[in-house]
């Protein structure tokens, strides 16, 4: 069940869903699938090559906008370009003008 935001009228996920998510995240750190993606040092968002300990697990959806922990929903992504992201979404992005292009950090 959504609970409401605070004078936002949106819901958000649940607390136990995003908990519940995170967890599959972590389980998902450990697969041969993620540490490929970490070896290969790619940043999803600027295309940078980066060290393996440089490189995040970023939810292209956030959790925090509903999100999951699934193959299609995570990239690595650089420290910059994920603390920039923050909770964007791709649409956030599009309308920013940022998808099409690395992020100015």
């Amino acid at each position: 069940m959504a609970r409401e935001r605070a004078g936002k009228g949106d819901s958000g996920p649940d607390p136990a869903t995003v908990k519940r998510e995170k967890e599959k995240a972590r389980q998902l750190r450990s697969t041969s699938w993620w540490q490929a993606l970490v070896q290969k040092g790619v940043c999803h968002y600027c295309g940078k090559t980066f060290a393996a300990e440089e490189i995040t697990m970023d939810h292209v959806v956030p959790l925090s906008r509903g999100g999951r922990s699934t193959k299609g929903n995570i990239v690595p992504a650089c420290k910059e370009c994920n603390t920039k992201k923050k909770h964007a979404t791709p649409v956030d992005m599009i309308l920013s003008g940022d998808l099409n292009k690395p992020l100015d950090l």
